[in-house]
């Protein structure tokens, strides 16, 4: 679906490159998420994969065609919706919906069906200018399914959004890949990617160090270590044995035996931590 190879792209009076020697593909019916700090780069890559922004070296396709090379017809097939929403504010949401249905060739979803998928229908006829961000964010992504897309670019889809409604928004992204639909995420959200995405991608220094499936990869960057947490008088202490040969480690059987056992889990690493490893990268600079 989309095929990266090389990219390079420099902003005018950069001091250097946003992206320098970007490589990575994404299947025909995938979830990808591209994740990274603020400014390294993200909504830069799918800006360019969109057609929106030019002057980069190196090769980019989509749908196995060379962005640019294609036309109006492109944009029938994609769906994008930006981090920051782009709505008509004094119009309803319904009225929204209408009008950038009319910008299309293909055939449209019912405005309040695709309200409905983030639970918007209720406020169909309410004006935009009263809605939360989150609200508007939902209503972003209306939009950009409102045409049924083969490809969506998503840009940080849960932004301002309460943790139920971002638990919505998941579960719609997993019901489009089921549906057979391919998505481009972007996010500094660790824990969502590794919800719903089946590989993932680390940008940073302009390039992707580490690239692959979220289970995988905690576990190639984790340890295979076992907290156990008991009583100590009116407190808590916590010790920590590795996973190998657990069951015949005698400190380990001698502490749950002779104390108060409040808990026990397995520490495996986040995406948090294998950005961390494999770039180096806590933080990042300001967009």
């Amino acid at each position: 679906m989309i095929e990266v190879e090389n990219l390079s792209f420099t902003y005018p009076g950069a001091t250097g490159p946003t992206l320098a020697g970007l490589n990575f593909s994404i299947a025909d019916g995938e979830v990808y998420g591209l994740l990274g700090p603020s400014g390294a780069g993200k909504s830069t890559t799918q800006r360019i994969l969109m057609g929106l922004l030019g002057g980069f070296s190196g090769e980019a396709r989509v749908f196995g065609q060379p962005v640019g090379s294609m036309g109006r017809e492109f944009y029938e097939r994609i769906g994008v919706s930006f981090e920051l929403p782009t709505l008509y504010l004094r119009l309803t949401a319904r009225e929204n919906l209408k009008l950038f249905a009319a910008l299309y060739d293909r055939p449209t979803r019912d405005p309040l069906d695709v309200l409905g998928l983030v639970d918007l229908a209720d406020a169909a006829d309410q004006r935009v200018e009263t809605f939360s961000k989150g609200m508007k964010m939902r209503l972003n992504l209306c939009r950009a399914l409102l045409h049924d897309p083969d490809l969506l670019f998503l840009d940080e889809p849960t932004t301002g959004q309460d943790p139920a409604r971002a638990r919505m928004t998941r579960a719609l992204i997993l019901r489009l890949k089921a549906e057979g639909k391919t998505v481009f995420l972007t996010t500094h959200n660790m824990a969502e990617a590794d919800e719903i995405c089946d590989r993932v991608g680390f940008l940073a220094h302009g390039h992707i160090p580490v690239t692959g499936k979220p289970e995988a990869l905690k576990r190639e960057y984790g340890q295979r270590v076992l907290e156990v947490t008991t009583r100590a008088g009116d407190g808590l202490d916590k010790a920590s044995f590795p996973m190998d040969g657990i069951g015949v480690n005698e400190d380990f059987r001698s502490l749950i035996a002779s104390t108060e056992v409040v808990s026990m889990h397995t520490l495996e690493a986040s995406l948090d931590d294998v950005f961390i490893k494999a770039t180096g990268i806590e933080t990042g600079p300001p967009e």
